[in-house]
């Protein structure tokens, strides 16, 4: 059993700039009118609402440009743009909103395992979540897959929403978040409760955006996980997943991707990102 109670207390650490957060903005940026205040429904609904609203995407990287993950950077593309971003933007982001409306957060880094258990090296964003005496496992950047709710930090611990269904479960001093799917369960990622830094972040984010052979260097990846169906889109192959198993699969043309992306995905692209993108999806 792998245990280590995350301190009950908000970090206010002026290196992640929470404070300078637009929370007005940032709510409306999520169609959330709640309460605001530290309660377990008020990170529900708000973790729900972020999920729903804010897709997984790294338009940015396909097109050449620089992403930055300081709480600045992110609240101007996601927030004031109408764009997503990649997990390291979306939680962070989610976790500076937490920090305002007064939750413990712990910030971790995870392994992705996808099904899979070849050791990886930390790339993944979650949170520890402290709310009503319990300690939740939040994850709203993960993409398709990812929770649409927070699961109880416990081993064990199943949580079922909307027909789709996760598990928490220790294995070799991990704690491994995992999906049902038909048959069985599936390894999303594996964690330890070790609290990281800003620093941290900066270096598994360079790694993730800038190394070649990163999954996300060279290759279009946009998700979105939403009650009724999940989506997934790698450069012009479109997966769709609904709750009952059933899986529906799509090669699109170039144009037809840059609508998917604005329709599905509710991508705001101006003309300069479609141009871009026509451009990458025509020498795939």
């Amino acid at each position: 059993m792998v245990n280590s109670e995350p301190a009950a207390v908000v970090d206010d650490s002026p290196e992640w700039g929470s404070a300078g957060l637009d929370l007005d903005a940032y709510l409306a940026r999520v169609g959330y009118d709640g309460p605001r205040d530290n309660s377990g429904e008020t990170l529900r609904r708000l973790h729900r609402a972020h999920m729903g609203t804010v897709c997984f995407e790294n338009v940015d990287m396909v097109l050449g440009r620089t992403v930055s993950i300081d709480l600045e950077s992110i609240e101007r593309k996601v927030v004031r743009a109408g764009r997503g971003g990649y997990c390291y933007e979306s939680n962070l982001l989610f976790a500076a909103a937490l920090d305002r409306l007064g939750f413990p957060v712990t910030r971790l880094l995870a392994r992705i395992r996808e099904g899979d258990r070849k050791r990886r090296f930390r790339s993944h964003t979650c949170l520890l979540v402290r709310a009503d005496d319990t300690v939740w496992l939040a994850d709203p950047g993960y993409g398709y897959a990812g929770l649409i709710e927070p699961v109880p930090w416990r081993e064990g611990a199943v949580r079922t929403v909307d027909g789709w269904t996760w598990r928490l479960v220790v294995d070799e001093g991990h704690w491994v978040l995992q999906s049902r799917r038909p048959g069985d369960w599936f390894d999303l990622y594996a964690f330890r409760p070790e609290p990281q830094f800003a620093v941290d972040y900066q270096a598994a984010h360079y790694i993730s955006s800038t190394r070649p052979g990163s999954p996300f260097v060279g290759r279009l990846v946009v998700q979105r996980g939403l009650a009724k169906a999940r989506y997934l889109l790698r450069d012009n192959v479109l997966v769709t997943e609904y709750p009952d198993g059933r899986e529906e699969r799509e090669t699109l043309s170039a144009r037809s991707v840059v609508d998917v992306l604005r329709g599905v995905f509710d991508l705001p692209l101006d003309e300069e990102d479609e141009r871009l993108l026509l451009r990458f999806l025509a020498r795939l």
